[in-house]
């Protein structure tokens, strides 16, 4: 077997100065720098903790934590250990974080430690053997557990075919799915991602962004460790101070949420961008009003490109010229990748005619997690993965995304499937029935926005359902506002026509 462990390939990336400085902490409060070789003995200290727990075999280590570079070093030693990682947001709650450990049966989970009382009894009564904390002040069980470790390890072989990661993506009835994603997955799609946008010796990346999902972690990080760049590493993004720091750096990557806030502030000008090699936008729209304003303001056009948990990267605007990055697309499909348009009989459509984007790729998931049937159906007899995106490709390649199925929503990079919500909503008492749509919104891409009908004689109020959903759902699928409504417009059939409600509350945002 050819050893493929994506560990080793990130290792080979870093310079050969370890002694250089890999991560410089940005908003620590005093200065915090980490080298490249507290990176390698971290993660290796962390690696020989997990061993030292007799862990089966690709056993997956659920981590619930704030970022840190800690929480780096332990998603790089989950895999020189051989094991599975698996990221949650931090801004899921119990009842969320109680199925992901149910469906993955994690052998290790990893929280913050003001989470740990609540969490550490729900995680050992679903069978977790080992619950750790991690605190983002270099505090926590794990940090003093691993310390009585060597801080060399040597990584465990893996196959690319191997699982790496699980990303839970949400599901459509409710139940989220694990996309399951190998060592080759994600090892491909960097050295792509590498080539493709020109990182080059020199380049130093500013990372605002969480590591919980595809953008933070394994489009940017992966990038920055396989060209051994530095990061200036910001726990929380904070426009006022990333700006600040644009003359220090070359590369910055964001969602489109973050673009607009940085547009507000004065010191975003020509000269603070003057080092600055690449900007890049995804994991939502980016409106073509953020794009030129962008461009008008700092000299830099944006690179739009598009991915997905379940396959990374699939296409990019163009790395040069810079002249060919077109506004609302997403470029063509990146080196690798296939990428086809079909209708919904499964026929392949012209050039500019709008259909169902299917993918094939080196860097396309294994599958879900314990799903083999919703596997199956996600996949065409050629074993093109649908995407469930709807869009167009033009005459020279560019994919446009004009629209998503399912009602998917997108609201500061984040996905929030309206069918999630409207369950949780459903539950509350004196509810009959909601329908959840996304609205424009200036800052987010989209707002989540709820309408409920109440049950005969009950009295709904639109600001205690947002009160209670901050404590059953991450806060990031709270609607922004609630509307009580004698009913919901439906069709003919009785299905609910939420394009009449996208369009009775599109405006709703407007202005702010």
């Amino acid at each position: 077997m050819i050893d493929a462990n994506l560990f080793g390939a990130l290792r080979a990336g870093f310079p050969a100065d370890l002694d250089g400085i890999a991560v410089d902490v940005a908003d620590a409060g005093a200065p915090l720098r980490y080298t490249w070789r507290d990176l390698e003995r971290g993660s290796a200290m962390l690696a020989n903790l997990l061993a030292s727990l007799d862990l089966p075999p690709f056993s997956r280590i659920a981590v619930q934590t704030d970022k840190s570079v800690e929480a780096l070093m332990l998603y790089l030693a989950v895999l020189r250990a051989g094991h599975v990682y698996l990221p949650l947001n931090n801004a899921y709650q119990t009842a969320e974080i109680e199925y992901f450990i149910g469906n993955a049966e994690p052998a290790v989970f990893v929280c913050a430690p003001r989470s740990f009382g609540r969490l550490s009894t729900l995680a050992f009564q679903r069978g977790v053997g080992h619950v750790f904390t991690l605190g983002d002040d270099r505090t926590g069980t794990l940090l003093d557990r691993a310390a009585f470790h060597a801080d060399t390890h040597e990584p465990v072989p893996r196959a690319a075919g191997d699982l790496a990661a699980i990303l839970y993506t949400s599901g459509t009835t409710g139940r989220s799915k694990g996309a399951m994603l190998t060592h080759g997955n994600l090892l491909s799609n960097a050295r792509v991602l590498k080539d493709f946008w020109g990182w080059t010796t020199g380049d130093v990346l500013i990372h605002a962004l969480p590591i919980f999902h595809v953008h933070g972690l394994f489009v940017a990080t992966h990038g920055a460790l396989l060209n051994g760049s530095p990061m200036i590493w910001f726990a929380r993004f904070d426009p006022k101070a990333v700006v600040a720091r644009l003359p220090d750096a070359t590369v910055f990557m964001g969602v489109p949420t973050l673009y607009v806030r940085m547009l507000a502030e004065p010191a975003l000008t020509r000269e603070a961008c003057a080092r600055m090699r690449l900007f890049v936008s995804g994991s939502a729209p980016l409106l073509i009003e953020t794009f030129e304003a962008w461009r008008g303001r700092t000299g830099h056009t944006i690179l739009e490109r598009y991915g997905m948990s379940e396959t990374v990267m699939l296409t990019s605007n163009p790395y040069r010229p810079e002249s060919a990055r077109r506004g609302g697309t997403v470029g063509p499909p990146l080196p690798g990748v296939e990428l086809r348009v079909r209708d919904d009989k499964g026929r392949p459509l012209p050039a500019g005619e709008i259909g169902g984007i299917e993918v094939k790729g080196p860097n396309v998931f294994k599958g879900y997690w314990r799903m083999p049937e919703k596997t199956a159906d996600e996949f065409t007899t050629d074993l093109f993965f649908k995407t469930g995106d709807v869009g167009r490709i033009d005459e020279d390649g560019y994919v446009t995304i004009v629209g998503r199925s399912k009602d998917l929503v997108i609201t500061g990079g984040y996905n929030v499937y309206p069918a999630e919500v409207e369950g949780v909503i459903n539950e509350l008492p004196g509810v009959a029935e909601s329908a959840v749509v996304g609205v424009p919104h200036p800052d987010f891409g989209e707002g989540v926005v709820a309408v409920v009908v109440p049950r005969p004689g009950a009295a709904v109020d639109g600001a205690a359902i947002v009160a209670a959903l901050k404590t059953r759902i991450a806060n990031f699928k709270v609607p922004k506002q609630v509307f009580v409504e004698p009913e919901l417009p439906r069709n003919a059939m009785g299905k609910v026509q939420k394009n009449l409600l996208r369009d009775r509350y599109g405006s709703l945002f407007a202005g702010r």
